[in-house]
């Protein structure tokens, strides 16, 4: 990734800047450090975006940061583009959020007030969803859609959980089971549901910490979804927390402070947004760390989707 990163740099006009590697996830994510200013330089998965759907992520961004989220803030290159094609490889730059993650997985939350951050980050899920229904998008604005298709279709965004190789004669018939009676409860309430603009991996990583403020990064998941499905990617992540249910108490008062939220059906989502990590790791089985995370993974959707199922 070398002679790209260093293409990057003078494309930005940032020649001899130093810079290393921080992320290698689905994107690389580099810091790059000059005159005293440090940017995230974002090296994009091959295939998992198209170039409008990066372009909108960046647009959809920049207005979130304008109107008081806490967002990243996109960095143009010199001729003014926010989006670079550089080896077949999709590149562009933010400004670098300060503060620390509020976690890591299997390291669990790294604050003393654990019910007041997770009461301000609901305040602050809450002010993206508020700012996105109120901006008016662009017309040729894309980003992928985590409704019933993208979660319970033949194709889903992230493969089919039930075709996970790994899975056992008992658990895939649990699996099947699910997908069934979870496709027919969500066709019967998604028109009433609020739906919108979504982050959809605000995980401990993807919260920095600095004081009193919350910076959100990581939007490579974002898109179209439930308002639920927000709520349930970051109590998913918690589910083993001692103090869960005041964590969860927490979230939902901080997000109800700004907008109202109708959570009868959160039991739904918690489980859906398990299972599509089951899907996710089954085209990863080969990299690093693949076979503890799936075996995470299973345990997790098996004990929720038994109790969804009754």
């Amino acid at each position: 990734m070398t002679p790209i990163v260093e293409q990057a740099l003078t494309l930005w006009g940032l020649d001899g800047a130093d810079w290393s590697l921080v992320a290698a996830r689905e994107n690389h994510v580099y810091r790059v450090q000059a005159d005293g200013q440090s940017y995230a330089l974002r090296l994009h998965r091959q295939g998992l975006h198209s170039d409008a759907a990066l372009k909108s992520e960046l647009q959809w961004i920049a207005e979130l940061a304008a109107k008081g989220v806490g967002a990243p803030t996109p960095v143009p290159a010199k001729d003014c583009a926010y989006l670079h094609l550089l080896d077949g490889v999709q590149v562009d730059m933010l400004d670098w959020l300060p503060g620390r993650p509020l976690g890591s997985t299997g390291g669990g939350i790294d604050h003393d007030d654990r019910t007041g951050v997770f009461q301000a980050l609901g305040c602050e899920m809450a002010k993206l969803h508020e700012v996105s229904d109120n901006w008016t998008r662009p017309d040729d604005f894309a980003r992928w859609s985590w409704d019933r298709t993208g979660l319970l279709g033949d194709a889903p965004l992230w493969d089919r959980f039930c075709e996970n190789p790994t899975l056992s004669d008992e658990d895939r018939t649990l699996f099947a089971a699910f997908r069934e009676t979870a496709n027919s409860d969500l066709q019967q309430v998604e028109d009433q549901l609020d739906y919108g603009l979504i982050h959809a991996d605000l995980v401990r990583e993807n919260v920095m910490v600095q004081g009193d403020k919350l910076w959100l990064i990581d939007f490579d998941d974002a898109g179209f979804g439930f308002r639920l499905f927000d709520i349930a990617t970051t109590l998913l992540k918690n589910l083993h927390e001692p103090d869960y249910d005041a964590l969860q108490d927490a979230l939902l008062d901080g997000y109800r402070s700004v907008r109202a939220l109708d959570t009868e059906h959160l039991d739904l989502f918690i489980a859906l947004r398990a299972v599509t990590y089951v899907g996710w790791i089954s085209s990863r089985m080969g990299e690093d760390g693949s076979e503890i995370r799936n075996m995470r993974f299973k345990d997790t959707a098996r004990g929720l989707l038994k109790r969804y199922l009754g």
